[in-house]
């Protein structure tokens, strides 16, 4: 009798050991948006969409054509970003990760966050963002503050802090347009000559793939793989 009484009690502690190891791993695997985090996100496959990937990928980074940055206010989510047609703005996260779905209904949205050494330095960064809310967006991708691309918003959101150029947590480099024959690629040249704008290759400038391979930010979660 004993024995069987043991037996039994044996069995309902694995039945909760089991349970709670479940509930644990569950835990562990719920993400959690954080003010600050970056959202990278794959805004299409049109032909300035492509036009950026093909110019801009790198060996860790080549889908990425758009990238803003978290906030919250009285508990509701915002990314702070700078788009075309509106210019900067604080958008809602849900419509923000509705903007552009793959064939499952997923987000093609990529959340990564920042080392801890610039914790200090992000709500000066959002604050930076939304000051300059309803500014126009930088169309030709010049490095002025008369209008702002979606990259460079976000790097100067911490360059115009007090951050040394090797303690910024992205980098920038000159701007290429060309294919890999070195010649312009065409939809870049009817990009800029609808603009009425030369092209301006070799300008200093970043954009979200070169800031998506930061060996300073963690991708912690995947709205695609939800």
């Amino acid at each position: 009798m004993m024995h069987k009484i043991l037996k039994s009690s044996i069995g309902t502690l694995l039945t909760i050991l089991v349970l709670l190891s479940c509930n644990t791993d569950k835990k562990k695997k719920e993400f959690k948006l954080q003010q600050g985090d970056l959202l990278f996100q794959n805004t299409g496959t049109d032909e300035i969409d492509n036009a950026i990937k093909d110019v801009t990928a790198t060996s860790k980074a080549k889908n990425y054509s758009h990238v803003g940055i978290a906030m919250q206010e009285d508990d509701k989510w915002f990314v702070v970003e700078a788009i075309p047609k509106i210019g900067i703005s604080k958008t809602p996260i849900t419509e923000f990760l509705n903007r552009n779905k793959n064939k499952q209904d997923k987000s093609q949205t990529t959340v990564a966050r920042l080392d801890s050494m610039y914790q200090p330095y992000i709500s000066k960064a959002i604050n930076y963002g939304i000051e300059r809310i309803g500014i126009p967006y930088d169309a030709v991708f010049l490095w002025d503050d008369t209008s702002y691309y979606c990259s460079e918003l976000v790097y100067k959101m911490f360059s115009s802090q007090n951050l040394s150029k090797e303690d910024l947590p992205f980098l920038t480099h000159p701007m290429t347009f060309n294919d890999k024959s070195g010649k312009p690629m065409a939809s870049w040249v009817k990009y800029y000559e609808v603009r009425n704008q030369p092209i301006p290759e070799g300008i200093e400038g970043t954009n979200p793939n070169l800031m998506a391979s930061s060996s300073k930010i963690t991708f912690v979660h995947d709205y695609e793989k939800e």
